[in-house]
């Protein structure tokens, strides 16, 4: 019985909490920082349903001893807050290449340049103005599956601010 009456309730805050949100149909815009290293990444936003949408980034990262791009795909849940404020989380995965610079190291070994992929998850908080622009702030947990020593078994703490231009 404590069960049903819980899930019942979960289930009510649930379908009043989505009730009141609506997400723009396009978002393109900016993603800015990274957890070693600047990176950008030029983000596109596609509403899948009225709480649902897909998100593809296509972003380099720049660092001391490595340079890389990558392409990545996240599936999101968006869920209101309060007024204009809403929160996401999702999953998704993408792939990528990095190319290894140490500079003034005769040992260095650039072997390990080339193509990596993995698994990301996403959550995170934005705000929808007015006017047609959408700030975020994310966290993206990005785990190496396959590829380079260092990215395939590397956890990385990616986060960034966005800024996109909803139409």
């Amino acid at each position: 019985m404590k069960i049903t009456t819980l899930f019942s309730v979960f289930i009510l805050f649930a379908t009043a909490s989505l009730s009141a949100q609506s997400i723009s149909e396009h978002a393109l815009g900016l993603r800015l920082g990274d957890s070693d290293g600047f990176g950008a990444e030029i983000s596109y936003q596609k509403s899948i349903g009225q709480y649902n949408r897909a998100e593809f980034d296509l972003g380099w990262r720049d660092s001391r001893h490595f340079d890389a791009f990558k392409i990545t795909g996240v599936y999101q849940w968006v869920h209101q807050l309060d007024g204009n404020f809403n929160w996401y989380y999702g999953v998704g995965g993408g792939l990528g290449s990095v190319d290894f610079d140490y500079p003034g190291d005769p040992d260095f070994d650039d072997d390990n340049d080339g193509l990596f992929v993995f698994a990301a998850g996403d959550i995170g908080i934005e705000y929808d103005f007015d006017i047609p622009l959408l700030l975020s702030l994310d966290f993206r947990p990005e785990i190496g599956l396959i590829g380079y020593n260092g990215f395939d078994n590397d956890f990385d703490f990616d986060i960034a601010l966005g800024i996109r231009y909803q139409f």
